[in-house]
């Protein structure tokens, strides 16, 4: 008796544009927030004013790429203005 298994990989395989954006938006977010975990809470969590997954959304497309990035751009002065000129703290550093 031969048994069938299911292809280990569930998740449909990201186009070669979706890869791009997904990329660019990891860096971005890099860039602007302080910390992987901040990153990745970021990505991952739905926005309420994007309505969506800002990761989702980017890959999605351009459109949602930029949208996020423009929320990106809002967290990244929210966080500058907190700090009152100080450099952010990683959440990620322990204390």
């Amino acid at each position: 008796m031969t048994m069938r298994f299911k292809s280990a990989r569930a998740i449909p395989r990201l186009s070669p544009a979706q890869q791009e954006r997904q990329g660019r938006v990891v860096k971005a977010a890099q860039s602007a927030l302080p910390g992987t975990d901040a990153v990745r809470t970021f990505l991952n969590t739905h926005h309420d004013l994007l309505r969506a997954r800002p990761l989702d959304l980017a890959i999605a497309s351009d459109v949602g790429l930029i949208a996020v990035e423009g929320a990106l751009l809002v967290e990244s002065r929210r966080l500058e203005d907190a700090g009152a000129g100080e450099p952010p703290v990683p959440q990620d550093a322990a204390p």
